[in-house]
């Protein structure tokens, strides 16, 4: 093996020296690289969801997450209004500075005495929070049988269907959703498997094939930064963390104001799948994959996700199934007083609408892309679907928030319980088996590969 020395070395005495013609010339890119850069800059003070066409202000919503989180965040506030005229003059300059400023900001505020955030424990570890739940009993799953695999690939489909629902829908209101669409009980439009959902739990599926049950945080990071091309929000911030060497846990929170927002939340699916009827694994799983971009209450909702996906498997109602889920999140956190509220105000009402408006005003402090509106409402859906699966996709659809997200997740859960059965020809029959992605080597694979992987890596799991 070569040492610095000599590559350092080489490098420089076996250049030769030219002279460039004009077009050879590099300083050009550098413009282009200005507008690239520019671009991210306008993106985080204004963009539309791809999916939706919803709008957004990202990094607005960031200083509202630190402000939920206890943070004195005034100071960024003063920069906001700035910031967007600087954005509509298109001025480069004052923009790019405005917003390392609100970064700075975000990663100094200080916290606010008495706020009701640090009321609740924070989660800090995985072993804190092993010793603080409990899990409902390890049941024995065949995942050597054709019933497995079936239903596995059921699990993938009804994520796939669920995504494809909720990507034209995310970033309404229930209100919004009803007065434009009426009733949601297909899909609005021709639906696509391209969508930010699925992304990282393909990656986590690869970490886990390569690793098995030894899988790390580190595995999964590396995973990221070699198939994940691009990311937003918390994601995003992860992903430049890794590249600069900070690796988790610090990656998940370090110039992090979205560490509690859904994205760790919408990917805990993976993790029941591969832990099937096993939620004390799922949850250990899911904090392995949870914190490389998030933080506390963040990883705690893809620990619901998980657990449910992975009860889903050994049980036959979901509503009982998110019942049993609640074990495994801290009674003394704050994610679990979000959960509480939404089934209290379940029991107190006929109707998931009537259940819903209390969560709705209640988080209505938090942005829509955050893990708490939508964890409340997946405890609504799954109330109130009556154990099936068009229903539930109604309800979580009409619900609004990031129904795409929600959807894929709750969806996950009737096709590892119910297998194909459950699904309609309306919902499969336009997904086909082809599923398209961005994630690098997995560009184009079928969903019936996929189920295939999954089974795999489940049945090889300890033979690392």
């Amino acid at each position: 093996m070569k040492t610095v020395y000599q590559h350092n070395r080489e490098l420089i005495e076996n250049a030769v020296p030219r002279i460039l013609s004009e077009d050879e010339q590099s300083w050009t890119k550098a413009l282009a690289l200005d507008d690239q850069l520019s671009a991210k800059d306008r993106l985080l003070w204004g963009s539309n969801v791809p999916g939706s066409g919803a709008p957004e202000q990202v990094i607005v919503g960031g200083i509202l997450a630190m402000q939920t989180m206890g943070y004195d965040v005034s100071e960024a506030e003063k920069l906001i209004e700035p910031a967007l005229k600087a954005r509509q003059e298109d001025d480069r300059i004052t923009l790019g500075m405005l917003t390392a400023k609100v970064f700075h900001i975000l990663n100094n505020c200080p916290k606010v005495k008495d706020h009701p955030y640090f009321a609740y424990t924070v989660y800090e570890n995985y072993d804190q929070y092993r010793k603080a739940v409990s899990f409902p009993a390890k049941a024995d799953i065949d995942t050597a049988s054709k019933d497995f695999l079936d239903r596995t690939h059921a699990a993938w489909l009804t994520q796939i269907i669920g995504a494809a629902l909720g990507t034209c829908l995310e970033g309404y209101t229930a209100d919004a959703l009803k007065a434009f669409f009426g009733e949601i009980r297909d899909y609005p439009r021709k639906p696509s498997t391209y969508n930010d959902d699925i992304t990282f739990e393909l990656a986590f599926l690869e970490a886990f094939i390569k690793s098995g049950s030894k899988i790390t945080s580190e595995d999964v990071a590396l995973h990221w930064a070699g198939m994940i091309p691009s990311a937003w929000s918390a994601e995003d911030i992860a992903l430049q963390n890794f590249k600069l060497g900070i690796f988790p846990p610090e990656s998940g929170y370090r110039c992090n104001p979205w560490r509690e927002w859904i994205g760790a939340q919408m990917r805990g699916a993976i993790c029941g799948m591969l832990a099937p009827g096993n939620a004390e694994e799922a949850a250990r799983l899911a904090w392995i994959d949870g914190c490389i971009s998030h933080h506390n209450n963040g990883i705690l909702g893809e620990i619901f996700n998980a657990v449910m996906v992975s009860l889903a498997y050994s049980m036959d109602n979901v509503k009982d199934v998110m019942l049993a889920a609640f074990s495994a999140i801290p009674a003394d956190s704050e994610y679990r007083s979000v959960i509480d509220f939404a089934l209290e105000s379940c029991r107190q009402h006929d109707d998931w609408l009537s259940a819903w408006r209390p969560c709705e005003e209640k988080y209505s402090a938090y942005n829509w892309i955050h893990a708490y509106p939508n964890a409340a409402a997946e405890v609504v859906a799954l109330y109130y679907c009556d154990n099936d699966f068009d229903t539930c996709m109604n309800i979580i659809g009409m619900l609004g928030q990031d129904s795409d997200c929600n959807a894929a997740q709750i969806a996950t859960l009737f096709g590892a319980m119910q297998g194909h059965s459950c699904i309609d020809a309306h919902w499969s029959d336009p997904i086909g088996d082809d599923l398209y992605t961005y994630v690098r080597g997995y560009h184009q694979l079928t969903i019936t590969e996929l189920a295939q992987r999954t089974v795999d890596a489940v049945n090889n799991a300890d033979k690392h």
